[in-house]
């Protein structure tokens, strides 16, 4: 939930939140510092029986109207605000029908007002109480129960870390400590910290809920997160219901609401350490700026990516820790809809079938991603808000239901029902109905394929490697080629079966054609914006022969990590610096003496970071004043790669780079003669 209306790039250049701050170790006044946090590891078990989530979010106030005596009225966006329970309960069947096996929902806990803010749940006053607005405990009841007899899970979305004031006690009589917001971690006598467990743990035991979507939780301090996890997973262990004919315990998912596009902050505020880890998943908001990036543009209008970009958001990945388990996604109800983004990056409208095909190519790209997914409401119709595409004023917005952050609150269509009580039914027109059931297909697939939700990748190099995604994907038996081509272009990719894995033929998952190993190597046709899912028929012990190796060591004068300074700033006659989302670069406000530029002559300028472990990070090569700012042509720095560098003014343009072990790197880069950009490189030193 981002509490603010400002301009939501500002979330992808600098890496901050939606409402900045992070949590300690301690909490704010009325905390207990000295309290020590109980560390607990991730249960390997219900996480990696998470990668198998296929989660359907709604917002709730804004979805369907199934019962008229439960209504807001009222609300951001350009919905009916009449959303509630019985409205998602009317709608499994659908949510079932498209292969999605769970459903997450924005907060229905009792709000006690009328205001729009009250009608998004963010809110609560009554952690123990169903806002009447929405429904009822028994509809609540009735959701989780009617979710789990078609084998689907069920995830509430709880907000730990603010409230709206003057909370009602539990039913063990706690509260959280003091009413400021972030609250106080872990408060007076603890009082905050076993609150939230005594929330977090009751709707487990008293409904049968599955997990945690966890708002803004950097607010929460990760050795708290910690120990609510831990009363989470007791809770599920003592608490059963019926699924699928078995017998099960509640999945005890909980995942992080982070914004941050980076990474860093997940790391550092979600999952915590290895030794003392805080959440075990969380949102993979940097995946989700590359994907809008590569297919459409971000918020900001920034765009026009390669593919190259979804490789960089892949290895970037390496830098979490070990206990990880990222979800991906592209739209949520504080973002804008995939389809707007089309439209406000002039690439297509909904009359062109260019923006079917675009929307085909980014979940396809979703539904071979290694980790659970989650699918906003609406897009699997390629949904957007009529007429929206511009940044509406941020003094108007709020009134007319368009500001950034809630637009994609529109009503929720679902086919043969109503939005809206006496409305008229919903029936998908021809290209919503071919994308609704390719991407029925998708999750089929992925259901069926464990390599594609929870497979090893290795990335496939080719001659096209800059326009169509090619992944080796495997686990145990089951092994995949995924191909996606980002472009309208078609192409024709060879590679050998060497590499990738592959001495027999190749099987069309979606079609059922083959492809045959000709003079050992496979001839692959692929058109504009397809993805293929090629089923490997006869794989090879030693699997796919090329793909993420490299050496770290680059060569000539950008990779010499010893060249002596000149005098002076150089044709740029201004310092330079590296300035990112590193640890230390603060969010790109920060210009630290390690990360400084020194001359070298000939126009090369370069500095000798020591990175002391494993990170991905965004970044500019940039003066104090942002004077003259460049990055990667291509948005993406490849180690030990000399590569084209270009001016990167303004927001959304910088480059993402992966270190993938610790050590001394040099950053070079050499300024063409105009000083409009030139080549760099970034490469280990020996």
């Amino acid at each position: 939930m981002n509490w603010s209306k400002s301009a939501i790039s500002m979330a992808v250049v600098f890496g901050l939140s939606a409402c900045g701050g992070g949590g300690g170790d301690s909490g704010g006044d009325g905390g207990t510092p000295d309290y020590e946090y109980q560390a607990y590891a991730c249960d390997a078990e219900i996480y990696e029986k998470a990668k198998e989530l296929r989660i359907y979010q709604v917002m709730t106030e804004a979805f369907i109207d199934g019962d008229s005596n439960h209504d807001y009225n009222d609300g951001y966006g350009t919905s009916h605000h009449k959303g509630d329970l019985q409205g998602i309960i009317d709608s499994l069947d659908y949510i079932q029908s498209l292969g999605m096996n769970a459903v997450w929902m924005t907060p229905i806990f009792d709000s006690e007002g009328d205001s729009k803010l009250d009608a998004t749940g963010y809110f609560t006053r009554n952690y123990f109480a169903i806002d009447p607005n929405f429904g009822t405990i028994e509809q609540a009841r009735t959701l989780v129960n009617e979710a789990h007899a078609r084998g689907m899970y069920v995830i509430f979305d709880g907000v730990f870390g603010h409230h709206k004031g003057n909370v009602t006690p539990s039913p063990n009589g706690l509260t959280p400590s003091g009413s400021d917001n972030p609250v106080s971690y872990p408060g007076t006598d603890n009082d905050t910290l076993e609150f939230y467990k005594e929330v977090a743990s009751y709707w487990v035991t008293e409904l049968g809920i599955d997990g945690w979507r966890l708002d803004q939780a950097y607010q929460v301090p990760v050795g708290a997160w910690g120990e609510i996890r831990k009363a989470v997973e007791d809770a599920s262990k003592a608490t059963t219901y019926t699924m699928n004919g078995e017998t099960v315990n509640p999945l005890a998912y909980m995942v992080a609401e982070i914004w941050d596009g980076g990474g860093s902050q997940i790391r550092d505020d979600g999952y915590g350490p290895e030794t003392a880890p805080g959440l075990c998943s969380a949102f993979d908001f940097p995946m989700r700026y590359s994907i809008t990036q590569t297919y459409a543009v971000e918020e900001s209008g920034s765009g026009g990516r390669d593919a190259t970009n979804l490789n960089a958001a892949f290895n970037a990945q390496i830098a979490n820790p070990s206990h990880a388990v990222p979800n991906g996604f592209i739209g949520n109800h504080d973002l804008l809809r995939f389809g707007d983004l089309l439209q406000r990056g002039d690439i297509a409208e909904p009359s062109d079938q260019e923006y079917w095909d675009r929307h085909k190519a980014a979940y396809a790209f979703l539904s071979a991603y290694s980790g659970p997914i989650t699918l906003y409401y609406g897009e699997e119709i390629g949904d957007e808000v009529p007429d929206f595409a511009d940044q509406v004023s941020n003094t108007t917005c709020a009134d007319l239901g368009l500001c950034d952050d809630h637009v994609a609150r529109n009503s929720g269509q679902v086919e043969g029902l109503a939005s809206e009580q006496g409305g008229s039914v919903f029936n998908a027109n021809v290209n919503q109905a071919d994308l609704r059931d390719y991407i029925s297909s998708l999750m089929t697939l992925r259901a069926a394929n464990p390599a594609l939700y929870k497979g090893e990748r290795v990335a496939i190099n080719h001659d096209d490697a800059a326009n169509v995604f090619f992944d080796h994907k495997q686990f145990e038996d089951n092994t995949i080629l995924f191909l996606n081509n980002t472009s309208g272009n078609s192409y024709t990719i060879t590679v050998t079966g060497d590499d990738v894995g592959s001495d027999g033929q190749l099987r069309n998952m979606l079609n059922n054609e083959t492809i045959d190993i000709a003079s050992g190597g496979y001839t692959i046709e692929i058109d504009g914006f397809e993805s293929l899912f090629l089923e490997v028929m006869s794989a090879t012990a030693d699997g796919p022969q090329q793909g993420n190796g490299g050496s770290l060591v680059g060569t000539g004068p950008l990779a010499d990590c010893n060249a002596p300074d000149v005098a002076g700033n150089g044709p740029l006659d201004k310092e330079m610096w590296i300035r990112g989302n590193y640890s230390g670069g603060d969010g790109f406000m920060a210009t630290p003496d390690s990360h400084k530029f020194t001359y070298k002559g000939d126009n090369i300028y370069q500095v000798v970071v020591n990175e002391t472990a494993t990170t991905s990070f965004g970044f500019k090569f940039a003066a104090s004043d942002w004077s003259s700012e460049f990055a990667s042509s291509t948005g993406v720095a490849v180690i030990a790669t000399e590569q084209a560098m270009s001016i990167a003014a303004g927001e959304g343009t910088e480059s993402s780079v992966v270190i993938p072990e610790a050590g001394e790197y040099v950053y070079s880069f050499e300024i063409n003669d105009a000083l409009t950009g030139g080549t760099m490189m970034i490469s280990k030193c020996e």
